[in-house]
């Protein structure tokens, strides 16, 4: 199986690095999925986690 290289940061456009850096930077627990359709982002996912003290 042939190994795809990840496109370079300039491939992308800024608003999807901007959307991709807002969401890591504004979740404290939990996961973040990006999804990629034809080798384009289409949808970012955030999952957040609460815990409780």
């Amino acid at each position: 199986m042939a190994e795809k290289k990840l496109p370079a940061q300039d491939s992308l456009p800024p608003r999807v690095w901007e959307k991709i850096e807002t969401a890591v930077r504004g979740i404290g627990y939990g996961s973040i999925t990006v999804v990629v359709q034809d080798g384009k982002v289409i949808q970012i996912e955030i999952n957040e986690k609460i815990r409780l003290a």
